[in-house]
């Protein structure tokens, strides 16, 4: 079964570090995403940038907009697929990635949902 994990970080915790701090940060983190691939769990991994852009239709005509959308202290700053047994299991393949482990010190935490996997026609 496969699952999106969706990596949320508080901008103020990490936007006051120094760019070299925050590229040693992440060079830290290659070791462990390594070893998730090499064990199979993880499918695909990425950071996000905070440019954001929302396409929806609105009164019969596709609008773009700037954003971020929601008001919220948090946003999206990566996304990664796993697969796993079940959520107990996801639970604990997400916890060995960087992005759980930077919570109390870079205010970063993860949601994982199931993924829906759609026939092809």
């Amino acid at each position: 079964m496969k699952f999106l994990c969706l990596g949320y970080f508080d901008p103020d915790a990490m936007g006051g570090l120094p760019k070299a701090e925050i590229d040693t940060l992440m060079m830290s983190c290659e070791p462990l995403v390594h070893e998730l691939y090499k064990s199979g769990h993880l499918i695909f991994d990425a950071g996000l940038d905070l440019p954001t852009m929302s396409v929806r239709t609105r009164s019969g005509k596709l609008s773009a907009t700037d954003g971020p959308f929601v008001e919220t202290k948090e946003v999206i700053g990566g996304v990664f697929v796993i697969e796993a047994h079940d959520m107990d299991d996801a639970i604990r393949v997400a916890a060995l990635h960087p992005a759980a482990r930077m919570g109390e010190e870079y205010g970063w935490g993860l949601e994982i949902r199931p993924i829906r996997m759609f026939e092809r026609r």
